[in-house]
């Protein structure tokens, strides 16, 4: 039954609502490592678990120190790594801040290049190498020779973000990872093309939501805090 209008009343007013995660939903913060040292031609990255592990330059050491003062402003219940030093240094600013120790999820690495691991592919996209036209045309890792298989990256990451959201339900969590992985988790969340969001700037923050019914995208690719 509609209530009667009172003359004279002022009408009801119904101001737009700030966005409020749906109770135990799990706020993703998925964070890129800084700047890694450059890779110098013939001196190919060591490599962890057949990928290469260069550590941070000195810009990619300032690149944390800033994002996790940022993070460590609006707080976050727990860190996440991948087996990839990068991701580690970069977090290292943020756990010392907040005394959380930094939990390793394996399946949150970089997606696995085969024969132009350790390095090699940064100098293949440079060159404009063939394979890397074609890779960045068909929106596909694995155009890369030995390159790890497109549904089996979307799989793994897809397995290791459920797993976070399993463990961490109400929470908010600052994962450490790469480019590849945000740019995947953003595209599985938007049900976009496979590189709709590859590209995300180092120790830049991407934002997802998510509920037991779907992935909510918040952000993509911050990087206010590295201009202050």
């Amino acid at each position: 039954m509609t209530s009667p209008t009172i003359p004279g009343a002022e009408p009801a007013a119904y101001h737009q609502q700030r966005f409020e995660p749906p109770p135990g939903a799990t706020e993703l913060l998925l964070v890129r490592h800084g700047q890694s040292q450059a890779y110098l031609d013939g001196s190919p990255f060591a490599l962890v678990g057949g990928q290469g592990d260069p550590p941070l330059s000195d810009a990619g050491e300032e690149q944390a120190r800033r994002v996790g003062a940022r993070l460590a402003a609006e707080g976050v219940d727990a860190i996440y790594v991948t087996p990839l030093q990068r991701t580690a240094q970069t977090a290292a600013p943020l756990a010392r801040q907040l005394g959380l120790d930094c939990r390793v999820e394996a399946d949150l690495r970089e997606v696995h290049l085969g024969e132009w691991e350790g390095g090699l592919f940064r100098k293949m996209v440079a060159q404009g190498h063939p394979i890397s036209l074609r890779m960045a045309a068909d929106e596909r890792w694995d155009v890369i020779p030995g390159a790890e298989p497109a549904q089996e990256f979307a799989g793994r990451v897809r397995a290791a973000i459920e797993r976070l959201a399993a463990a961490h339900p109400g929470q908010r969590v600052a994962a450490f990872t790469h480019g590849g992985t945000i740019g995947q988790a953003l595209a599985l969340a938007a049900d976009s093309r496979p590189f709709a969001f590859v590209g995300a700037s180092n120790a830049s923050i991407s934002r997802l939501v998510i509920t037991a019914e779907r992935w909510i995208v918040r952000s993509y690719n911050e990087t206010a805090h590295l201009d202050e």
